[in-house]
């Protein structure tokens, strides 16, 4: 009986394996068709609107935003994955998101969540035939143009209202592994003075890390934990102190802040 009940929750476990990479394949497909359909269909018509660049940028965003969260309704619903978010409601107001950065998707989570969101992406994603339609429409920051230039992207994007993103590792997590930040986030935070509202994400089991393709489906269900985390203020790295110094004592503290907060070894 014990064989019997061991074989059947076997086959159940395949069963299951096999319909999340199906549903998986789906969602990448979907992904990367409203890649493509996104710029040919909705781009063009919010152009013609009426407004100026701004207000086009922003139907952009909004057109993401709204997109995304449309996606991950989709990946829960097919049972790609499930997810719980806590905090969400100290987003509102908030000027820079820092975040770690264990999956592919983090964005996708992060951009559901705001809805005037705007990102530093890398300039290869310009070139990309799924993402440069959307990236374009929305007014993404590329960080090919520069650290200057950058930094006044970001003020200027600060000044319209937007929420800007950045994964300060500057790529996906290694998971299992101490966190290692990037100066260019507490740089840009500290010159654009621009608080810090902290998220973290947890991704067990890991899925979609920077070895990983699209078909290495875990054998259990993904599950998504992001917590939004009090506000940080830039001032005591600021006052009375030159910006580089300042930024590497604020990359110094947001790297143990966050190895802290998630525990990466264990």
């Amino acid at each position: 009986m014990a064989a019997k009940k061991s074989l059947l929750l076997m086959l159940l476990a395949r069963l299951n394996h096999g319909w999340r990479w199906i549903a998986t394949a789906i969602c990448f497909f979907v992904f990367g068709l409203g890649g493509v359909l996104l710029p040919l269909l909705v781009v063009p018509l919010l152009a013609i609107l009426p407004g100026d660049k701004r207000r086009h940028e922003q139907r952009g965003q909004r057109m993401i935003h709204y997109s995304f969260r449309a996606y991950i309704w989709m990946m829960r619903a097919l049972g790609v994955l499930t997810y719980e978010i806590t905090g969400r409601e100290k987003l509102r107001g908030a000027k820079l998101i820092l975040a770690n950065h264990p999956s592919l998707i983090d964005v996708i989570f992060l951009i559901s969540m705001v809805p005037s969101a705007n990102c530093i992406v890398k300039g290869k994603l310009v070139s990309n035939l799924f993402t440069r339609g959307p990236i374009r429409a929305a007014g993404y920051i590329v960080n090919d143009d520069g650290a200057f230039d950058v930094i006044t992207a970001a003020t200027a994007a600060f000044t319209n209202g937007n929420t800007l993103i950045i994964f300060p590792e500057g790529t996906r997590t290694t998971p299992h592994q101490a966190i290692e930040l990037k100066r260019g986030a507490a740089n840009l935070a500290i010159r654009a003075s621009a608080d810090i509202t902290p998220v973290l994400i947890e991704c067990s089991p890991s899925t979609l890390t920077k070895g990983d393709r699209w078909y290495h489906v875990p054998d259990k269900r993904v599950h998504f934990r992001i917590q939004v985390q009090d506000c940080l203020k830039i001032n005591p790295y600021k006052k009375g102190i030159k910006a580089p110094k300042g930024a590497r004592m604020l990359t110094r503290d947001l790297t143990d802040y966050f190895n802290k907060e998630l525990k990466p070894y264990e």
